[in-house]
């Protein structure tokens, strides 16, 4: 990790303390477990254990709303873990969140988030709930890019919102997912019994903290956490965010090579990345990572790492 010494020290060492586990595949997505005894000391929620607690709530900013942020208001005693691409529905449309970010306890903070509903405008419930869905991590990647734009130039955890329609409207037109408003729900709902089966040959692991996926042979992305609880919890939406891809690219008279190599190489190049750190949106350190080959951010609070996503630039599957 170049940068920052500190920088360094902090995501090198998560980083190098990660082993790749064996290969586990169905069609044309692949998964390498990530296995560490890296485990951080902090105690909290995540977004779908404080909202089923009624620790949280989720609303528009105001009566009138505002596009691109929300407005949490934690009443739980513990901090709360929210993740990038989250997808919350509900209130004058569904938004996924721009960042991971770590809410204080008993605080109200507004967050970055982008629309994923780009036909609706209006209220259908006051509160924002869950679905326990992510943005695809094609889009995730997309989106990351331009939050990591957005951050270097303005100092905003901004996205570009055209973009995102424009790739929820692509997608949908793929895979044949026609909605009113054009929500990206659509897509999970159409395609569930597809999903139901691809994620049917993919369990966890002891030690599992995390994997790297990969797609037609690519590598697509990694998510890593700072406690393998979390993983355990967020393994399913994560999982089902890279097969709805998967899914979308799959070619049934193409076979893909999945190599292992692939894998640690993508992780060195994450290794390898620039970084640059700034206050999150909540608490804790947000790291913006950047290199020809990837892009990503990672969240840390007391030097421990919560949450690390990378994602692979460019991997010439994005418009296929």
């Amino acid at each position: 990790m170049k940068g920052d010494p500190t920088m360094e020290k902090i995501i090198g060492d998560f980083l190098e303390q990660l082993k790749v586990g064996r290969k586990q595949s169905h069609k044309n997505l692949a998964l390498y477990p990530l296995l560490s005894t890296y485990a951080i000391g902090l105690d909290y929620l995540l977004l779908d254990e404080a909202m089923s607690q009624n620790m949280i709530e989720v609303v528009e900013v105001s009566e009138g709303g505002s596009v691109p942020e929300l407005k949490v208001v934690s009443k739980s005693v513990k901090m709360v873990l929210i993740l990038d691409g989250e997808e919350l529905v509900g209130a004058k449309q569904n938004r996924i969140v721009n960042t991971t970010i770590l809410v204080q306890e008993n605080s109200t903070i507004v967050i970055p988030v982008s629309c994923v509903e780009h036909g609706r405008w209006s209220y259908n419930t006051s509160k924002f709930n869950s679905q326990n869905r992510m943005m695809s991590s094609n889009l995730r990647n997309i989106k990351c890019e331009h939050v990591n734009y957005s951050v270097r130039s303005t100092g905003e955890f901004r996205s570009d919102q055209s973009a995102i329609w424009e790739g929820i409207a692509d997608k949908a037109a793929r895979m044949e997912a026609h909605s009113p408003s054009g929500a990206m729900a659509a897509i999970y709902d159409k395609e569930r019994p597809s999903l139901d089966k691809y994620i049917k040959d993919f369990h966890l692991i002891d030690s599992q903290v995390g994997a790297i996926l990969m797609i037609n042979g690519q590598v697509a992305g990694m998510d890593a956490f700072g406690r393998p609880d979390t993983f355990t919890k967020v393994f399913k939406k994560l999982l089902e965010s890279y097969a709805l891809d998967a899914i979308d690219w799959y070619d049934p008279n193409k076979e893909h090579k999945t190599l292992k190599s692939e894998a640690t190489k993508f992780q060195k190049a994450a290794d390898a990345a620039s970084s640059e750190g700034r206050p999150g949106v909540g608490l804790g350190t947000d790291f913006r990572i950047e290199s020809r080959k990837v892009t990503g951010f990672a969240l840390a609070l007391n030097d421990q790492i919560l949450h690390l996503s990378v994602f692979a630039r460019e991997n010439g599957q994005h418009s296929e």
